[in-house]
């Protein structure tokens, strides 16, 4: 009798587990459905190329920045290192022809026509003899032709580094322009989320992706350029080191001509060389 009685009293729970149990996959359906819906609208192309293409425009802007930074930072290291080393062959071979001069004539005759810097610098004290071929005192020359070749060094040195700031400007603004891009690419793909109601990390990781990759692209153009300023950097003061030893040499083949009486002239030949340089 009471077996019977408790039958009926189940019938009901067991009709509300059923119920509850047809609903749960049309809820996880419902529930999915929306997500589905967005996966299916996510762009398949992960590459470099296929996040470029669906980045945001300023995402993009900054990509396109850090690229042509990166081909200028190449072009300048080219340009410069081909003109540096080819300086610095010049001059090492123009000191070995000083080194090898008897006298200051000879020394001029063997870098006449000449078109590198120590052939400047020889031009340049040979013009300060002549225009001072009335007051040959020897420390006075001397003074006077370090002060031209000082100034010619220093014209060098500067002509040497042109261009290598810009390799400086992009190394140390490379990084922070590339975590903008960052940012900005990371903003949106929060405002996704808030869009598509979701938290399905399919939804914003390209986003994020095309994000990251304006930070890679940062890295990529400043670190070449650091390590290459730094190179050049040694390179010019090399260059300004054989600059000196070419001042060096030229001021003693001067000197030893001065001892001599190699530079002295006639009244006659004084009065046309002032005439000259007037």
């Amino acid at each position: 009798m009471s077996r019977n009685t408790c039958i009926p009293q189940r019938r009901p729970l067991l009709a509300a587990l059923l119920a509850v149990g047809l609903l749960l996959p049309a809820l996880a359906l419902a529930q999915t459905a929306p997500e589905s819906d967005v996966l299916l609208k996510l762009p398949r192309d992960l590459s470099p190329w296929g996040m470029f293409l669906a980045a945001d425009i300023v995402v993009k802007a900054v990509m396109v920045g850090l690229v042509f930074a990166s081909v200028l930072t190449w072009t300048i290291w080219f340009a410069k290192a081909i003109e540096l080393m080819m300086a610095r062959r010049r001059l090492r071979i123009a000191i070995d022809a000083l080194d090898a001069a008897r006298s200051w004539r000879e020394a001029v005759a063997r870098l006449q026509g000449a078109g590198d810097s120590a052939a400047l610098l020889v031009r340049a004290a040979d013009a300060e003899l002549r225009l001072s071929a009335d007051a040959m005192v020897t420390d006075g020359v001397k003074e006077r032709i370090v002060s031209r070749l000082e100034r010619l060094e220093a014209a060098a040195g500067r002509r040497m580094i042109r261009g290598t700031g810009i390799l400086a400007t992009i190394g140390a603004t490379a990084p922070f322009v590339g975590l903008f891009g960052t940012v900005w690419g990371i903003m949106n793909s929060f405002i996704g989320i808030s869009k598509s109601h979701t938290t399905n990390l399919a939804v914003v990781a390209p986003g994020i992706a095309e994000a990251l990759l304006a930070t890679a692209l940062g890295l990529v153009a400043a670190i070449p350029a650091v390590v290459m300023y730094n190179i050049f950097a040694r390179w010019t003061a090399g260059y300004r080191a054989l600059h000196a030893d070419a001042t060096a040499e030229i001021l003693r083949i001067v000197s030893r001509d001065l001892d001599r009486g190699a530079f002295e002239q006639r009244p006659a030949e004084r009065r046309r060389a002032v005439t000259a340089a007037e």
